[in-house]
């Protein structure tokens, strides 16, 4: 996700502790607390309350936030679960084995909504987030290509894994950290997204897979999986590489289903060996939920999941992370039973419905041309329009938008495009035609207030942190 972010390190001059305020103060207490030294009294759990209320207060209002793609609203009914299962432990699934058993009824549910050959004899697993389920997803990838070149005799020391410049950073963490060759398509005015041009040209018999993304996160838009697949077809029939694809939907898996069902994205394309997608997204789960399901049980293999002896139980696992909460394994559960098809079809489709109209308004503004419409996923960017003006830029905008509470990024875009700023506005449920009506309107005036300047602000706004 993009978001703008405030340093979080010690600033010099910033005060030693915290000062309570008379009010909050209790009889027998302390009127200053430590904020970098461990405390070396007790507080009344009044107090401490108030302090970590007030210090959250200091946070955006997440409703506002038009950078972030993770879910910031779920039901009263949800918010009861998630109290009710803050204690359980995903991993300790033989002390919780109804929430193990409801893991996987999600991923086989996931299985069946991706048209997996036989969702109920596939193999899945819930992670702490789509950047675990993705790298999760590159391991399989890479453990069979090691598989088949030890069984043909062949080296397995130069693995590689082709993907778009405009990729998500976890898998430039995945490449780095497992030691994978990252071969970068780059994305250009002529093909804003990986769609097979030139693909001959990036991979080789040392290539574990391609990463094909469901919703790029700079702009929401969808990289043709199918299309992609075609390209390796001809690749194989010309060279006899079998190249697999691993879908990166961690956005547009819980968005295609519903609001593209014709679309051919997921395992309908048999080239396609793994998803992934995040529950904390367009799932509509709070963080953090993320999903991985293969096409088949071969498809992961074998020796990646081990057999571990935990609290008295015989217990496979397959993941990066070991202890991790299990209450939003339910929620993604209760989620799943309480909306089903024609609920999210409806959520999903409500949201794309606001990214449109809000594109569209923006597109017919003198100070903005487009990148896309939010006609994937209901994510889209826009950039300012060459020759409007030499007084702001795109980082101002931001700027004066955060003072209206607004958290809208602007940003450059990845290589061989780093000379084009963007904005891109992520529209989840819960953020209304009335409130993108709000927002127009503060949009509006703002362009205006930088419009009426008579001389150049500085020459750079703040540059908005970029996070996925």
């Amino acid at each position: 996700m993009v978001t703008n972010t405030r340093r979080a390190e010690r600033h010099e001059g910033e005060p030693e502790v915290v000062e309570l305020n008379p009010v909050f103060a209790r009889p027998g207490e302390s009127t200053a607390i430590p904020k970098f030294d461990f405390p070396s009294d007790e507080a009344l759990p009044e107090t401490a309350y108030q302090i970590v209320h007030d210090e959250a207060m200091l946070d955006g209002n997440a409703r506002l936030n038009l950078a972030t793609f993770v879910g910031t609203w779920m039901d009263d009914h949800a918010a009861r679960l998630y109290i009710e299962a803050a204690d359980k432990n995903m991993i300790d699934k033989d002390e919780y084995p109804q929430t193990a058993a409801v893991e996987t009824r999600c991923w086989t549910m996931l299985a069946d909504l991706w048209h997996a050959p036989d969702p109920k004899h596939t193999i899945g697993t819930s992670t702490i987030g789509s950047s675990e389920a993705a790298m999760l997803g590159g391991l399989a990838l890479k453990r069979r290509w090691q598989h088949a070149r030890r069984e043909a005799g062949k080296p397995t020391d130069r693995p590689n894994l082709v993907l778009s410049s405009a990729v998500q950073v976890c898998w430039e963490k995945f490449c780095n950290y497992f030691e994978v060759e990252a071969r970068y398509v780059p994305i250009s005015l002529e093909h804003k997204v990986l769609d097979g041009h030139d693909l001959e040209t990036y991979v080789d018999e040392n290539t574990i897979g391609v990463v094909a993304i469901m919703g790029v996160t700079y702009t929401g838009m969808y990289e043709p999986v199918k299309q992609i697949s075609a390209a390796l077809d001809r690749i194989q029939e010309s060279t006899g590489l079998d190249i697999p694809i691993h879908v990166d939907g961690a956005s547009g898996g819980m968005i295609a289903p519903f609001v593209q069902p014709d679309l051919e994205w997921d395992f309908r394309v048999p080239r396609v060996a793994s998803i992934n997608t995040s529950g904390h997204k367009y799932g509509l789960v709070y963080p953090g939920l993320g999903w991985v399901v293969w096409r088949d049980v071969a498809s992961l293999p074998e020796d990646l999941v081990f057999k571990v002896s935990y609290l008295g139980g015989d217990m496979p696992t397959f993941a990066l992370n070991f202890s991790r909460p299990g209450a939003q394994v339910l929620l993604q559960y209760y989620l799943f039973i309480r909306l089903g098809r024609k609920g999210y079809e409806t959520v999903q489709r409500t949201s794309r419905d606001v990214a449109l109209y809000l594109s569209g308004e923006i597109a017919k503004m003198p100070a903005f041309e487009l990148w896309n419409d939010g006609s994937d996923i209901p994510v889209f960017a826009w950039r300012l329009r060459e020759g409007h003006t030499a007084n702001w830029n795109l980082y101002h905008l931001s700027e004066r938008l955060r003072t209206k509470g607004w958290l809208v990024p602007a940003y450059p875009m990845p290589a061989d495009l780093t000379d084009l700023t963007v904005q891109r506005v992520v529209v989840r449920n819960g953020f209304s035609h009335d409130l993108a009506s709000a927002f127009l309107a503060d949009l509006r005036d703002e362009v205006a207030y930088l419009d009426a300047l008579t001389g150049p602000m500085p020459a750079e706004g703040h540059r908005s942190g970029f996070h996925h």
